[in-house]
């Protein structure tokens, strides 16, 4: 489905404060809907740090694939006092508690005026990137169909597919101009293009499917030129190698903090493009299926394992075997039909903005469950099944997927860490608990026990934020069971038009949600389903009050005094911070280690990878956020240079690595050059800083290698 938010002329500003997030622009007055957009780079620690989503100890950063960002949304009604709304959407692996926790606190103390934004009206947001009708094709299957086929064969034969192939997109337009200011979607697949082998910092294909779009969409606006270079009117191939044969490399320079910030091939664009989450559990991006890595035969279809090994079993993305272009392949089917939908808008959005929020305590929530009266949900806990992995990222050896008894040997090395209860045993059956997370609490909780729960509404489009991945049908039954109760509430005023989407990994983690019986063939996805067989359930059922709350117009008189803890002073970093540094005698950070090698007919073509190495320092001194640490510029006329593209660019590669001989740090930029690169006389150029002490104040420097052309 396409919807389409109009907003009236008159923008005002509004600091929306997230981890460096900037400013949103406001619509306001005699609009039906003030809306803001905004969009900021998030890009953390490009060396050292662990990679979140795989749980592989040796997958650390160690530079940048592209760009994360942070993308949100406001909308608000245009009366005083009116509703509003904020969601953000991050180029990250899952939203946290801790961080939603803190951004609401630094919005409280800016906005200290009323509860202008609170836990009831914020939601956090992530991909799931692991290094946000229209149907999808081919952008996602289903890497646990087994478990799917356990699902009643009445409720499978209602879908046609065991994955949701379809896309919603809210499209925002400015009502008085007409001019698009952004477009957020939803759509379910894993943000796993990206192997666990993967070193680079990366959005994956939801990152890079909110490059295109935003690229394409200023690719079609009048000012797109602005900052590009121009191409050559015509190609003398032997002018532009000799040309490029008399720049030579710069050496290393000093510079100041913000300098690489006006090497940034987008500046100041207004247009949002984001690509969120949705019922993700279940569906991955390696659309070529799972295959035996010994044999290349596909993978025990029930236990996604090869002899027994959970470890051969790896899925195949539509790149094979090159992730990176897995990734762009993904992330370009969703950006594709995102523009189609884009494109075709028409379906205004009308009405009310409200919003509902609860916390709760989810390791022992009464449920009633129709045929089973009531039930309880369980301490939070994985089972083996959980340890297997799945097949875009296998885990330890000795672990399947579907495994239902652990060994001997494992039950005593679980037993000497924490011994499950036989309370949660029994409670989490056919579960066995591998690690009873919620019973773990030292040094602090291994596992949340208080989750938020969240609707939000903007006319007929209703927002369910669910901290945690729904399976397929899982996210199904509950998109249904808040719509038939919004209808059956809502005195006509919620009808089959009414369009629920999920937004998935929201406000916090909390693992997977299965259906009931997907959980009794634990798999990863049952097997990583903390709180019990019956959660599911839970959330059916609080969801279904909160919708309730909403159709009737009502506010929950006797809401919970629940609210997670801030483990902010507890948490434990075993990371020390970078030292201070120093280049070898003689040389300049910024200086040249390896320059670009000329090609041997002199120039180089498209699809040819450039490649040049400086001498550097540990990226983590600086973020350089909102700038860049590596940079294609193009020969102009006049011999001005001129940024072509960063290391937001999928194009672009920035590596971090440590010379063998001196221990310093090095720098690599790797460029593949595409279709839309003009020909004429390039060079790589790098940014970086550095401490000469842990005491010492941070400098900064830059460097440029030898010219080259392309032609």
């Amino acid at each position: 489905s396409n919807q389409m938010l109009k907003m009236s002329p008159r923008l005002l500003l509004l600091l929306l404060i997230f981890a460096g997030f900037t400013e949103t622009e406001l619509a306001s007055a005699d609009g039906e809907y003030l809306i803001g957009t905004g969009s900021h780079d998030m890009t953390g620690p490009a060396a050292e740090v662990n990679l979140m989503g795989y749980a592989n100890i040796k997958q650390n950063a160690a530079g940048i694939h592209f760009r994360l960002r942070a993308r949100t949304f406001i909308v608000a009604e245009s009366e005083t006092n009116g509703s509003r709304f904020a969601f953000v959407n991050l180029d990250g692996c899952m939203a946290s508690q801790l961080v939603t926790i803190k951004v609401l606190d630094r919005l409280n103390s800016r906005y200290r005026f009323g509860n202008l934004y609170t836990q009831e009206n914020v939601a956090i947001s992530g991909t799931h990137t692991h290094a946000g009708p229209g149907d999808v094709e081919n952008a996602g299957i289903n890497r646990s169909p087994s478990a799917y086929l356990a699902n009643p064969p009445e409720e499978r034969a209602r879908y046609e597919s065991n994955v949701d192939k379809e896309m919603t997109l809210l499209k925002f337009v400015d009502a008085a101009t007409g001019k698009s200011v952004g477009a957020f979607s939803w759509y379910a697949t894993h943000g796993t293009s990206m192997s666990r082998d993967n070193k680079l910092i990366s959005g994956d294909n939801k990152g890079a499917a909110a490059r295109f779009f935003e690229d394409w969409f200023a690719s079609n606006s009048s000012s797109t030129a602005a900052g590009k270079p121009s191409p050559s009117a015509a190609v003398n191939i032997d002018k532009l190698v000799a040309k490029a044969g008399t720049v030579k490399a710069t050496g290393g320079e000093t510079c100041r903090e913000t300098t690489s910030q006006g090497f940034r091939v987008r500046k100041d664009r207004e247009f949002v493009g984001a690509f969120c989450q949705s019922n993700v559990g279940d569906v991955t991006p390696n659309v070529l299926g799972a295959f035996c890595v010994d044999t290349g035969k596909p993978c025990d279809f029930n236990r996604s394992s090869c002899g027994g090994n959970d470890q051969l079993c790896v899925g195949r993305g539509p790149g094979y075997p090159d992730e990176t272009l897995s990734t762009k392949i993904i992330g370009d089917r969703q950006f594709k039909k995102a523009a189609e939908l884009f494109t075709s808008a028409k379906d205004e959005l009308r009405g009310k903005i409200d919003y509902r929020h609860v916390y709760l305590n989810f390791t022992n929530l009464e449920v009633q469950v129709e045929g089973k009266g009531t039930v309880r949900t369980c301490p939070a806990a994985v089972g083996p099944g959980f340890a297997a992995g799945t097949t875009d990222g296998p885990g330890a050896f000795g672990f399947q997927q579907g495994d239902t008894e652990i060994n001997p040997f494992l039950k005593m090395v679980r037993d000497s860490i924490k011994k499950p209860s036989q309370y949660q045993e029994d409670c989490q059956k056919p579960k066995p608990v591998l690690l009873s997370t919620g019973e773990m609490f030292d040094p602090y909780p291994w596992a949340p026990a208080i989750l938020p729960v969240q609707i939000l509404r903007l006319g007929k489009l209703i927002i369910l934020s669910v901290p945690g991945e729904f399976t397929t049908m899982a996210g199904r039954r509950l998109r249904e069971a808040v719509k038939a109760t919004l209808i059956a509430n809502g005195g006509g005023e919620f009808d089959d038009n009414t369009h629920v989407v999920i937004a998935g990994l929201t406000n916090t983690y909390s693992q997977y949600i299965s259906t009931f019986e997907e959980y009794q063939r634990q798999r990863y996805e049952a097997a990583s389903t903390l709180y019990g067989p019956h959660t599911l359930s839970a959330y059916i059922q609080e969801f279904n009050k909160l919708a309730k709350q909403m159709a009737r117009g009502e506010r929950n008189s006797n809401a919970s005094t629940l609210s997670p803890p801030d483990l902010s002073s507890e948490q434990l970093g075993l990371l020390i911070e970078p030292l201070g540094e120093s280049p070898p005698d003689g040389i300049k950070f910024g200086d040249m280690k390896q320059d670009v090698a000329q090609s041997k007919d002199g120039h180089f073509k498209k699809g040819d990878r450039v490649r040049a190495i400086f001498w550097s320092a540990n990226p983590r001194y600086d973020l350089l956020t909102e700038g860049t640490f590596a940079v294609v510029e193009m020969l102009q006329g006049g011999g001005k240079w001129v940024p072509a593209f960063d290391d937001d660019d999928f194009c672009l590669l920035f590596k971090w690595g440590v010379d063998n001989k001196t221990g310093s740090s090095l720098a690599t930029i790797e460029w593949d050059i595409p279709n839309e690169a003009s020909p004429g006389v390039y060079r790589l150029r790098h940014f970086g800083s550095a401490k000469e002490t842990v005491v010492s104040a941070v400098g900064y420097f830059t460097g440029a290698s030898n010219g080259f052309a392309v032609a």
